[in-house]
């Protein structure tokens, strides 16, 4: 077992006995971020029976969007945890690679609809594709699933599907582009010569120990150090990503927006900035966006459901629990670009 790991399981000893544990520095960091939340809970509680003058408006609306982020996103983040500890410790080794394809693209595209089984949206898609990179997949296939999986799985089809029918294209180009992306990242970061550096150096180590760790300890004792862990990298990650996508909700005039919605470009651009901000659940994005249908061009909403459920303001802060700062640029940088196109050609044959 190396260092880093040694020294979040290991108690310290003295001539004098065992010393406390040390808390971890994600272990501070968790409960910070859960006072926090616990302060702009009971602020938001507090403030209807003082009265509407207790908090300016923008303060206020701040404390609500930050708390829906959180309340919303936080039921997927622990199951995504749970599906990660069952695959990590409950199942097989080989569970999912020995019934994939050898060869890399028809894997990974058969990859690209393991949401099917496991319907996550994108905040649990991140502990469970860690989860998976720990079972045996490399770190493109990794990516492959984690992009994919939030848009294609069947409550995302359904919940789209209930929205906005077969019109205008907005469902197929939406399966489509989740597809192509997915695939797309994942084929140019197999190409990387170091895959490893792509991740975070933590989580390169948890990687690393993966095949020792757990010998002698009863798979029970494995899943509650698991979840412990997976908690006290997740949280703090979803209430800084929260936090930031309501602060940037409450400076950004929707106003703006919905005078962009007429042009066949801006009207693209536009919404893939408004999912980048509002970091809603791709289970109920397309709920969300369907008033917006009637001043936005189709284009606009497909970039919409395309883009927000690979990148927005949370899903960043939940990524970079895994991956380097560089990588997370370059996968910005390829999903825009590949967003925006699919919504440029919708509007064109609109």
């Amino acid at each position: 077992m190396t260092a880093p790991l040694r020294e979040r399981h290991l108690v310290d000893h003295t001539v004098d006995g065992p010393v406390r544990r040390r808390r971890s520095p994600r272990s501070r960091l968790l409960a910070v971020g859960a006072a926090v939340a616990l302060v702009l809970v009971a602020i938001r509680l507090v403030t209807p029976a003082l009265g509407p003058g207790l908090l300016p408006n923008t303060l206020q609306d701040f404390v609500t969007l930050t708390i829906s982020v959180i309340v919303e996103s936080m039921p997927f983040v622990l199951l995504g945890i749970v599906l990660s500890i069952v695959v990590q410790v409950w199942l097989p080794q080989a569970f999912f690679t020995s019934w994939l394809p050898k060869r890399p693209l028809p894997r990974r595209a058969v990859i690209s609809f393991l949401g099917m089984f496991l319907p996550v949206c994108e905040c649990g898609n991140v502990p469970l594709a860690r989860g998976l990179v720990l079972k045996g997949f490399t770190v493109s296939e990794s990516m492959t699933f984690l992009l994919a999986a939030p848009i294609l799985n069947p409550i995302t089809i359904i919940t789209t599907h209930q929205a906005f029918g077969w019109d205008g294209g907005i469902l197929v180009a939406r399966l489509v582009g989740g597809f192509v992306i997915a695939n797309l990242i994942g084929w140019l970061f197999s190409k990387h010569p170091d895959p490893e550096s792509l991740l975070t150096s933590s989580f390169a180590a948890e990687c690393a120990v993966a095949d020792d760790h757990g010998h002698g300890v009863s798979r029970l004792s494995q899943s509650v150090d698991l979840f412990r862990r997976e908690m006290s990298t997740m949280m703090p990650a979803l209430f800084i990503g929260a936090a930031i996508a309501g602060a940037i909700q409450t400076a950004v005039p929707r106003s703006v927006l919905v005078t962009l919605g007429s042009n066949p470009v801006w009207s693209v651009l536009a919404m893939m900035l408004l999912a980048f901000v509002i970091s809603i659940c791709s289970n109920v994005d397309a709920f969300f966006v369907l008033p917006f249908a009637s001043t936005f061009m189709p284009g606009g909403i497909a970039a919409f459901l395309v883009f927000g459920p690979i990148i927005d303001v949370k899903m960043l802060a939940l990524l970079r629990t895994t991956y380097r700062p560089r990588v997370l640029a370059q996968l910005t940088l390829v999903v825009a670009l590949t967003s925006a196109a699919i919504g440029l050609v919708v509007n064109f044959l609109a």
